[in-house]
């Protein structure tokens, strides 16, 4: 398909972004960074680690999302003594007829937010991430899959880390994007107090209905991306890998592991999906760079050297990304 045509394609195919947006925007005031991140691992059918001060419409931006869509949801509050059947589903003995039968978890819907992740032990980390990568379920000796479209959202809290159980290094990787929010502007918040002091929140009406999702997932696997910007990906990717490669010698010491063959994909489908949202059938190194630091933050670790500079894993993308030659 010539890259015109592809092109018109994608702009037709994408018209519902610009409904879905609006939707969400009768709700979710500002946080425009955020709401278009949940739209692109829906649409790259990834999942999404929030990392945020509680108060900051997390959970309403996922259920209007679910809302906009005629898909179910589920907020699961995660605890210290909560357990893996809690979320999966369990066998229940009938005594009547003294048969096991299926109880199935929250985890059945489409839209799942993980509320304070790092509460819960990691039995039940690990049963919530098994289910993420597998998008299945088993409960005693019968699997079942999960609906499509699948999409978790766990979050974190960042002040209390008393009580609390970290996710591992190596699971957190699983998630598409980590995503940081934080508090509105001056402006955003005054509409966001008087949007919430009336008499009630405007009514989310379903504006896409779930196939139209399944439908540009599909059609993402087609939008047009040049070898230079493979090359640009693998760049990105590799220097946090072998920062002296790219002329970055200090960094070296400050970089314990960099990203894995999974960054590089998730950076490659997330461009992919940057440029649906933004109606065009091609990518370009623009869409890569916005999208880098949600695909990497959390999959570059620090040595105790960075942390004692106080250098991020975020000074380090920005350092790379001003470094590494944009095709």
């Amino acid at each position: 398909m010539e890259i015109t045509e592809l092109n018109e394609k994608i702009k037709q195919e994408s018209a519902f972004i610009d409904t879905l947006f609006a939707e969400i925007g009768k709700t979710i005031i500002g946080q425009k960074e955020m709401v278009e991140r949940l739209v692109i691992g829906l649409l790259s059918n990834g999942h999404i680690l929030l990392e945020g001060v509680p108060g900051l419409a997390k959970t309403l931006a996922i259920k209007t999302l679910a809302q906009s869509m005629q898909a179910k949801f589920q907020r699961i509050q995660f605890t210290p003594d909560l357990l893996p059947a809690d979320l999966l589903g369990t066998m229940i003995y009938n005594q009547k007829d003294g048969n096991f039968s299926i109880k199935k978890g929250p985890i059945f819907s489409n839209f799942i937010l993980a509320d304070e992740i790092n509460r819960a032990p990691a039995k039940v980390q690990s049963a919530l991430l098994e289910s993420m990568q597998e998008r299945q379920v088993t409960i005693g000796s019968s699997t079942f899959p999960l609906e499509e479209p699948f999409l978790v959202l766990a979050t974190q809290n960042p002040i209390e880390q008393e009580g609390t159980y970290p996710l591992p290094e190596a699971q957190v990787d699983r998630f598409m994007l980590k995503v940081k929010i934080d508090y509105p502007s001056r402006d955003e918040e005054q509409k966001i107090m008087k949007l919430n002091i009336g008499a009630s929140l405007p009514e989310i009406k379903p504006v896409v209905s779930p196939e139209s999702i399944l439908n540009a997932r599909k059609l993402i696997h087609t939008i047009y991306v040049d070898e230079k910007i493979e090359k640009y990906i693998l760049d990105i990717v590799f220097a946090t890998r072998n920062p002296k490669e790219f002329g970055l010698e200090d960094l070296q010491d400050l970089i314990s592991y960099g990203g894995s063959p999974r960054a590089t994909i998730n950076l490659a489908l997330g461009a992919r999906a940057m440029a649906f949202v933004k109606r065009r059938g091609y990518v370009i190194p623009e869409d890569v760079r916005s999208i880098c630091m949600d695909v990497l933050r959390h999959r570059i670790a620090v040595t105790y050297e960075a942390e004692a500079e106080d250098i991020t894993s975020e000074n380090i993308i920005q350092r790379i990304l001003n470094t590494v030659e944009v095709p």
